[in-house]
């Protein structure tokens, strides 16, 4: 039954003790207090590996979410993607218990000066054999804007324009510092390097005066494989110019299949080819040998659940302060009233299954939306999303390891059985993996511009 395309699948974590599923780490049977511990996470990646996932993505944050009620208390006690280590010390130690998984690495334009990022990148490209992956961001949390000694976050339309900056200063020193033959190794010279092709890049922009030349020489992929998380107007048309992969955060296909189609065209109108931007979704999921067995589990997931955990992440990723509202007061009691029938709380009780339930209540079953059922019914649901035009999905998990251990059991064998998902890795970078051409950049990404650039051809 291998009549459909294969998709590409994310495994979506972080480095902290919970990410997306607040109070999970005490479920029985969790593993997410070992967060700290490498053989959980090199663990977690020889289950990826097995199961053929094409990468474990790695979201990041730099502050504690601070919204609810104006306060991190929430987000501390419950260990709501706090506290957070840095990915960037731990992938190389997976890509060494590995031989294909890829890695995705979000980090966002304002952390890190580009020259040393672009280093960091490189040298990561090479410690993996190829396989690592950016996700750009631009961060969304205020506190990180402060912990970075900026007195606070840029705002949107200014932290794209140094993301702009940020992207041609790297690009510039990946592709167009050292040219393709600049590494000589000559033992009876004892040359490593012609410095007559190892260039300065001598960037100078609205945001960084970069003078080089890159410290690292080239790596597997040169630039890495390239990922953004932004959806907005600008975020997309930043994607179209620059992004190989964008995740969206769309709920359903049907809302999907715009935003896919705004992305190819912003490709499209850069000079770039629609299929030149893969595009993923998000699947959360609860599996069951039923679909009623499924249902029981789901329900006891969600009220194991913290409601004020959800509230304080909620409030930060919908832009508004629970901290407002009594948690325990009925959201028919809150519709009577302004608040409760305009923005986003109208549209939260609007969806609302349960007319019964209290708003804190409410907002737990909002961030618990996933798809519950038989790994059939689940692999339909990829189907609905790949019908929109969506090329891949990351992977959520509710209980580590357990989730990717029930997804890579029951619902990969069928995402295989259909042709969804593959079985077997390509040969060679991650790039190369996932597009099946060369492990560089194709021609028409602005980035092979600067080489041409500097370099001819």
């Amino acid at each position: 039954m291998a009549d459909r395309q294969r998709m590409i699948f994310n495994a979506f974590n972080i480095f902290s003790v919970s990410h997306h599923d607040q109070g999970m780490w005490a479920w029985p049977g969790s593993k997410q207090l070992d967060y700290n511990s490498i053989d959980y996470w090199a663990d977690i990646a020889r289950l990826l590996e097995r199961g053929r996932f094409d990468t474990l993505f790695f979201a990041d944050v730099l502050a504690p979410y601070e919204a609810f009620e104006n306060s991190r208390e929430r987000a501390v006690y419950s260990g709501m993607q706090f506290p957070i280590n840095d990915p960037g010390e731990l992938i190389p130690a997976l890509a060494y218990a590995t031989e294909n998984l890829g890695f995705v690495l979000t980090q966002n334009i304002l952390q890190e000066p580009p020259y040393a990022f672009a280093r960091k990148m490189s040298t990561l490209d090479h410690l993996t054999r190829g396989r690592i992956a950016w996700n750009i961001v631009t961060t969304f949390l205020p506190g990180a804007g402060r912990n970075l000694g900026l007195a606070g976050l840029p705002e949107h339309e200014d932290r794209y324009a140094r993301a702009d900056d940020y992207v041609d200063v790297v690009y510039k020193l990946w592709e167009a510092s050292w040219e393709d033959d600049a590494v000589v190794r000559d033992l009876a010279r004892k040359q490593y390097s012609d410095p007559a092709k190892v260039h300065e890049i001598n960037h100078v922009g609205p945001f960084y005066d970069v003078v080089g030349p890159h410290l690292t020489e080239p790596s597997p992929q040169r630039t890495p494989f390239l990922i953004q998380a932004g959806v907005s107007p600008r975020g997309r048309d930043f994607a179209g110019r620059n992004a190989e992969g964008l995740f969206i955060n769309a709920l359903s296909p049907a809302e999907a299949a715009p935003v896919v189609a705004d992305v190819r065209a912003a490709a499209v109108r850069h000079g770039r080819r629609a299929q030149d931007v893969k595009l993923f979704g998000i699947l959360g999921f609860v599996v069951g040998s039923t679909e009623e067995e499924a249902k029981r589990l789901h329900e006891e997931i969600t009220d194991f659940q913290s409601i004020d955990a959800n509230l304080a992440k909620q409030s930060v990723f919908l832009g508004y302060d629970f901290g407002q509202l009594d948690p325990k007061e009925p959201i028919h009691e809150i519709a009577k009233r302004p608040e409760g029938q305009e923005g986003i709380v109208g549209k939260l009780i609007a969806m609302s299954p349960n007319p019964q339930y209290t708003i804190g209540e409410l907002v737990r079953w909002f961030g618990n939306l996933r798809v519950v059922g038989t790994p059939e019914q689940i692999a339909d649901h990829v189907e609905a999303w790949q019908d929109a035009g969506v090329d891949g999905m990351n992977v959520q998990y509710v209980v580590s390891p357990g989730s990717f251990e029930d997804f890579v059991d029951h619902v990969t064998p069928e995402l295989q059985r259909r042709g969804i998902m593959q079985t077997e890795y390509r040969e060679g970078t991650l790039r190369e993996k996932v597009f099946g051409n060369g492990p560089f950049l194709p021609d028409e990404h602005r980035a092979r511009g600067f080489r041409r650039a500097a370099f001819g051809g």
